[in-house]
């Protein structure tokens, strides 16, 4: 593909993208792919020129667009394939949220913000209605989770061995939405330890979350053994 030269930017009153400072501190040094840049901050600058709201993207709609296209590969079926692998490392990242239609034929992404957070939670509870390429709306779509290590490595810092067995039982034992919500809450509150985590999921299977009903079973299974008095990450 030959450079392309840029003439620079032009004189006169330019329009402006926002873009959160913790994206320079925090997300910026954490993505080591150059297609998941380039979608993120695509998708940042669309975001906040698109009309409806809640705001969010659909899947269809990067795939029609010739710029995005244009800067990931020269041949259009490369391009989708290199487009949707972006998609899917910022998922895994948490930058967005992403919700899939059961048939698999339509995606939406939400920024992982907290109003885009809260559209992604009304369109899981099916009170917003998302339309897809063709205008259809979508009732009941599923929804792609990261996992527990990915949500420590975002939040935390480098999995220690000693912690991945407690992640795993601790995924095992409590709900998805539950952990994503206790380490957001960590972050939020700069306590990004696996003892903060631990500690906010076991008070809402013992007390209830959100008044609803306790967790039952054996919730401390993961927390025993000789090194559980030593776990600080």
């Amino acid at each position: 593909m030959a450079e392309r030269f840029f003439a620079g930017f032009p004189d006169g009153r330019l329009r402006f993208t926002q873009v959160p400072d913790v994206f320079f501190s925090e997300l910026l040094p954490a993505i080591d792919d150059l297609g998941e840049l380039k979608v993120t901050l695509h998708a940042l600058w669309r975001l906040q020129r698109v009309e409806r709201e809640p705001r969010y993207l659909t899947l269809a709609e990067l795939e029609t667009d010739p710029a995005l296209l244009g800067g990931l590969a020269p041949e259009r079926e490369e391009a989708i394939e290199a487009l949707h692998d972006a998609v899917a490392r910022a998922v895994r990242r948490g930058s967005f949220l992403r919700l899939q239609d059961r048939q698999g034929g339509q995606a939406w992404l939400f920024l992982n913000s907290q109003q885009g957070r809260e559209a992604f939670e009304r369109a899981m509870r099916g009170e917003l209605s998302l339309e897809g390429a063709a205008g259809q709306s979508v009732a009941q779509p599923m929804v792609e989770r990261p996992n527990i290590y990915t949500l420590y490595e975002q939040s935390i810092g480098l999995l220690q061995p000693l912690i991945a067995d407690q992640l795993r039982d601790a995924e095992a034992t409590y709900p998805a939405e539950w952990i994503e919500e206790a380490f957001r809450i960590a972050v939020e509150q700069n306590a990004r330890s696996w003892a903060y985590v631990r500690k906010v999921l076991d008070r809402w299977a013992r007390e209830g979350k959100d008044g609803g009903a306790r967790l039952e079973g054996d919730r401390s299974r993961y927390i025993k053994g000789k090194y559980a008095d030593r776990i600080q990450h």
